[in-house]
Formats: C-alpha cells, structure tokens, sequence
C-alpha cells in the first residue's frame, strides 16, 4: 500500500524551490523590460555597459598610475630629504671642530698671557705655582711622561657564529663591559697614576665611564675596541701595584678563560690631553682674612 504519497518519492520544500531557480535564472522582471524594448525597437543595453566598465577599467588603471606616481614622487623626496639632513649635520659638525679648534687656540693664548702677567711679581708666581697645582688635580693641562699601557678587547667571534650577527650555541662573543674598565682605571688610581686616559680620553675628577647599548661612553663620548688605558706615573712602580691588585687579578683569569684580551706593556713616553674643563656647578669666596701671597689651594 503506497498511501497518498506522489510515485516520484517525498520532495522537500527546499528541493523545489531549487528547481524553480534552475529553471528560471532570469528574473522575470528583468525579461519583461526587455521584451518591453524590443515592442518599442530600443537597441539592447549590452554596448553602454561594456562602455561603462571600459571606463570604470580605465580610471582605475589612471588612479593606479596617479598612486604609483605619487608614491614614487614621496620616495625620492624622503631620500632627498634624508641627504639634505645628512650634509646639514656633516656641515654643523665640521663648523663645531672649527670653533672648538678656536677656543683651544683662544685658551693657550689667555694662559700664556696670564702666566706672563703673574710671573712678573712674586705674589703672582706663588698665584701661579697654586693654579699649576690645581690644574693638574683636574686633568686641566696636557701631560707627558713614562707610564702603563693596558689593552683590553673584546673576544674574537667563533667561526660558527651566526654572520648577521646572531650567534650559534655558545660561540657567543664576550665583550669588554663598562665595570672592566672601570676596575682597570681604579686599580690604576691606586697604584699611584698622575694621570689617565682612555683612547685619548682624558678622564679628570668628575669623569664616569658607562655603557650605553653596545658603546662605552667616557664622560659621554663614545670609545670603540679595543680600549687602550693610558696611565702616566713611574712604569715599574705602576705595573708591580697593578699586578699586586687582587681584583686585577680575577680579571685577568677571567679574561684568559673568556678568551678577552688583557695585556699592558711598560711605555718610556706617554701623552695625554687636557680634559674637558668642569662645569662650575658652585664656588666659595675667599676669605679676607687670608694673608696676600698665601696659597689659594684647600690647605695651602
């Protein structure tokens, strides 16, 4: 017994309404316009829509060509303002080398004048002889003389290491910290050294060495490696207390374990400039009291 069901078998609602959209997948509004045209002998719309999308084709290749062209325009001008501000900087630098190579000019000549002017009366050398003094306590003048040389570098890179700068395992390369120098310098200080510098670096009273992300900055300018410390006092005095120093020691174990380059050689001549002159942060008058002639110096 087959009941009331059609013989085609159960057909759902969604099965039919597909049917109807195959079988008509034109709108029937859309064919009543267009049967519409042809009773009124309108041509067909076909050749004002392919102009219409040549034209919406054609615009946007000329806006593409308009943004190629603007973003190529803003690239050269980043570039040439890139250049603009690099030859501006090399100029500024260039134009700071040339008035600090006036000032030092213009202070040899103040000093040289001074000292002539001091010299000529017995009050003023003994003036004289106080200001030299003081000088050399903070590094103000150029110095020259035996002394110690010590070297240190950073570790050499392994030959495995990772060449765009990464490293591989534990080839890592070992570099010279700020607190290495730093313990270098006052070992130096307390050996006996009259004076001392880093590549050229003249450190005075107020100087401080210190890392900023890869470059070790003495009194805020940059020294690269290897780190040559120059310390000016007698040679054989300075190496033997150096040598002696317990922290000097642990870190040359540690810079010959860590493959670091520690080394220092005995120097029959030394030089060193001036430092940067210090900032006068506060002064004290001198007391009226004091007797003329009398060393202007603390506890002269």
């Amino acid at each position: 017994m087959t009941g009331g069901r059609p013989a085609g078998g159960v057909r759902s609602l969604g099965a039919s309404l597909l049917d109807d959209v195959l079988a008509e997948t034109l709108d029937p509004a859309y064919a009543q316009a267009a049967a519409a045209r042809e009773e009124r002998g309108e041509p067909p719309r076909r050749g004002r829509g392919r102009v219409l999308v040549a034209l919406t084709m054609a615009a946007a290749g000329l806006l593409a060509t308009v943004t190629y062209d603007q973003a190529v325009a803003k690239a050269q001008g980043r570039q040439e303002i890139r250049e603009a501000l690099v030859r501006d900087i090399q100029d500024e630098s260039a134009s700071s080398d040339d008035l600090a190579a006036q000032l030092e000019e213009l202070r040899v000549e103040v000093s040289r004048t001074s000292d002539e002017l001091l010299a000529a009366t017995v009050v003023g050398q003994r003036a004289l002889d106080a200001l030299a003094r003081a000088e050399q306590g903070t590094a103000a003048v150029a110095v020259t003389g035996p002394g110690l040389l010590v070297t240190l570098a950073n570790a050499e890179a392994a030959a495995d290491d990772d060449p765009l700068g990464g490293t591989a395992g534990e080839g890592r390369e070992v570099r010279v910290a700020d607190g290495d120098l730093q313990l270098v310098v006052n070992a130096l200080w307390a050996a006996g050294a009259e004076a001392i510098g880093i590549n050229g670096q003249r450190l005075g009273p107020t100087s401080a060495v210190r890392f900023a992300g890869e470059a070790v900055l003495v009194d805020f300018r940059p020294v690269t490696n290897p780190y040559q410390v120059t310390a000016i006092g007698a040679p054989d005095a300075l190496a033997n207390a150096f040598l002696a120093n317990p922290e000097v020691v642990s870190l040359a174990r540690f810079s010959a374990n860590a493959g670091l380059r520690f080394e220092f050689a005995k120097e029959e001549e030394l030089s060193l400039p001036a430092a940067s002159p210090p900032e006068l942060r506060y002064a004290e008058p001198v007391s009226p009291h004091r007797a003329a002639g009398t060393d202007p110096t603390p506890g002269g």
